[in-house]
Formats: structure tokens, sequence, C-alpha cells
């Protein structure tokens, strides 16, 4: 499966409080223009980001939805001033905390 490209990494799963990074973030970001460039200079910004640990390009209200890791609420603040406030692109985005990480994992279903 790893030669045919099904398997794509193997990987260790962190405990993200284990290593000072207890809250986990949910962000719905929408742009301003959908125009190609924009979209991948915004897709880049993110990956980049090492705090965002997961990062989808969705249809609907909003245009990403991205899984942030922080340690603290004024870390969450720096990165949303980096990655938003400072991104023209950006319209607007809104913030879900989680209480609690209920179901996690990585895991795909097989036929």
């Amino acid at each position: 499966m790893e030669e045919n490209g099904v398997i794509r990494a193997n990987v260790a799963l962190v405990d993200p409080a284990a290593v000072g990074q207890p809250l986990t973030i949910f962000v719905e970001v929408q742009l301003e223009s959908e125009r190609a460039q924009l979209i991948d200079a915004t897709k880049r910004a993110f990956s980049a980001a090492p705090e965002v640990q997961q990062r989808y390009y969705v249809i609907g209200e909003a245009d990403f939805v991205l899984v942030v890791a922080v340690a603290s609420m004024s870390e969450y603040e720096a990165l949303t001033r980096r990655l938003f406030f400072d991104n023209s692109n950006v319209k607007k985005f809104r913030t879900f905390v989680a209480m609690d990480r209920v179901k996690t994992g990585t895991s795909v279903p097989l036929p």
C-alpha cells in the first residue's frame, strides 16, 4: 500500500496537552476574493504556520476550516494577527474553542 501511494505516512500521535499545547481551536475563515492566486497564497500562509494542525479548503459560508493547537489564548491572539488581521484577503473569521477532545483520529474506514 505504501508503494501504491495509499499509505502516505507513518506517524506518531502526540498528546497536545503533554507538550504544552492544551488548546484546540477550530477556525472558519471567509475570504474577500476567491481569485486563484489569492487562494493559493492563503493556502501557503496557513500551511506555513506550525500552529495550524489541519487545513481544509471547503465549500459553504466559509472558505477554509482550520484546526489549531496553541498553548494559550494570547498565543492564539498573536496567530490571528499574523494569519487573519495582517491578510487583506481575509474578510472574517470565526473561532470555536474545544472544551474536550472527545474523539480524535486519523484512521480511514476501509471497504
